[in-house]
C-alpha cells in the first residue's frame, strides 16, 4: 500500500473525503489532483488549479480555501513534511 494511502486512513481523511469519485462531508480526492477548483478564500470566489502547493495548503491551513458548496469544517492535524509529501503523491495517483 502507498504510505499516503495508508496516511489518509490513519489520518482520519476518509471520514470526510473519498477516493472513488463519491462525494462526502468533504470533496472527494479522485481527479483531484491537476483539476480547477473553485474556491472562497477571504469571502471571494476563485477558480485555481489544484496542485501541489494548493493541497499542501490545504493540509496545512483547511480553512484557507473552501472548496466552493463545502462548509469550513475541516480541522487541522498534526503532520509533518514527509507525511504531506506522501499524501500528495499519492493524490496526484488518484486519476
Amino acid at each position: 500500500m502507498h504510505e499516503g494511502a495508508e496516511l489518509i486512513q490513519v489520518k482520519g481523511c476518509t471520514g470526510c473525503h473519498t477516493t472513488d469519485g463519491t462525494p462526502k462531508v468533504g470533496p472527494t480526492f479522485k481527479g483531484l489532483y491537476g483539476s480547477q477548483v473553485t474556491v472562497v478564500t477571504n469571502g471571494k470566489e476563485r477558480t485555481i488549479t489544484s496542485d501541489e502547493e494548493y493541497l499542501r495548503r490545504s493540509i496545512l491551513e483547511p480553512g484557507a480555501d473552501i472548496v466552493k458548496g463545502y462548509q469550513n469544517i475541516m480541522p487541522a492535524f498534526p503532520v509533518t513534511k514527509e507525511e504531506v509529501d506522501a499524501i500528495i503523491e499519492y493524490l496526484e495517483t488518484l486519476k
